[in-house]
């Protein structure tokens, strides 16, 4: 089967070209779920030329599958759990409590890193345009749209390259509006739709974050 994407830049060209009506549009921003993310929010934030920032929230992976998510948290508290996917594996709680707590830590991490001299996020009133590299579960999308819901922006809008049907629809009824370019009947991980799915690093995200203000100051 031919991969639909090139890499999370050109899935992020893509998905600007979607996003063409939110260009220079005041009281917007585009915020990326770190790391996978950023390359493909990144290329949609200098498109539409409006600020580019993150949103932390992290996956929390079935011990021994990893990539496979139970659910994810976020700051404040938020913490989404996919039944489903715990019953299946027979996950008990305390292994959700220890996988919770490492990514809590993580989380901590990324928010130091990732922030730094960065003012704290503001999208009270804001048009929001919420990007990853595309999801399975949707686990961690659910979390960041929660966290973001307690800001009360203006609109959210969840913008993704790839998502199975059945997601896509459960967040179209939780967001303002759902951009998706391919929800295929069969999913299976999201790096199997991209010809480089390499990993994005924190230094790539760092620079990006810095490279998309500059672009917008200039």
């Amino acid at each position: 089967m031919r991969k639909k994407f090139s890499n999370r830049t050109v899935a992020g060209l893509m998905l600007a070209q979607e996003l063409y009506k939110y260009t220079n549009q005041e009281n917007l921003i585009v915020l990326a779920l770190p790391r996978g993310g950023v390359p493909v929010a990144f290329e949609v934030a200098v498109a539409l030329h409006v600020p580019l920032d993150v949103c932390l929230v992290r996956k929390l992976g079935v011990p021994g599958h990893k990539e496979l998510a139970m659910g994810a948290i976020a700051a404040s508290g938020v913490r989404i759990l996919n039944y489903n996917v715990i019953n299946s594996f027979g996950i008990d709680n305390q292994s959700i409590q220890q996988v919770t707590a490492q990514e809590l830590r993580e989380l901590e991490r990324r928010y130091l890193l990732y922030r730094r001299d960065r003012p704290p996020l503001d999208i009270n009133n804001k048009t929001v345009i919420l990007i990853d590299d595309g999801f399975a579960t949707g686990s961690t999308m659910l979390a960041a749209i929660a966290l973001l819901r307690q800001q009360q922006p203006a609109k959210i809008v969840v913008a993704v390259p790839i998502a199975p049907p059945s997601i896509y629809e459960q967040l179209h009824s939780l967001v303002d509006e759902i951009i998706c370019l391919f929800t295929p009947e069969t999913m299976s991980a999201i790096g199997f739709w991209y010809q480089d799915f390499t990993q994005t690093t924190d230094d790539q995200v760092c620079q990006l974050l810095e490279e998309a203000g500059e672009l917008l100051s200039s």
